[in-house]
């Protein structure tokens, strides 16, 4: 039986990717992404949470994030979970766990319309509205 390791989130960047090259060249980016659960208590009052997801994108996918992700960039990002293990200066064994992004899709109207074809500067006139 095949096993299955697949997350899906939709968020906002806590901060810009920061990209960087293996020692073989391959560029890597890596970013945080806030996922908000909005709900209301027992008590009727709302309430609110967030849980935060580190990303790591390789490759042609890490370049694009890089160039158009940024700061507050809504996104939503598939992949695969993977812990990251090591032993910390104390000696304790620590972890994290992240997502390796698969495919990560540009949420905010504005920066996804400036990446339209025959679109140089994000504005569209109405009749350019594929819809």
């Amino acid at each position: 039986m095949a096993g299955l390791n697949k997350m899906m989130i939709i968020g906002n960047l806590g901060s810009d990717p920061e990209m960087r090259f293996t020692a073989n060249g391959t560029p890597v980016a890596s970013f945080r992404v806030a996922v908000n659960l909005s709900y209301q208590g027992q008590d009727g009052e709302r309430k609110e949470e967030t849980e935060w997801f580190r990303v790591v994108a390789w490759r042609k996918l890490a370049e694009t994030c890089t160039q158009f992700l940024t700061k507050g960039s809504k996104a939503y990002v598939e992949g695969r979970l993977r812990t990251q293990t090591w032993d910390g200066a104390d000696g304790q064994k620590r972890f994290t766990l992240e997502i390796i992004a698969d495919k990560v899709l540009f949420l905010d109207r504005a920066k996804a319309s400036a990446t339209l074809p025959g679109s140089s500067d994000g504005d569209l006139e109405p009749d350019e509205l594929p819809f």
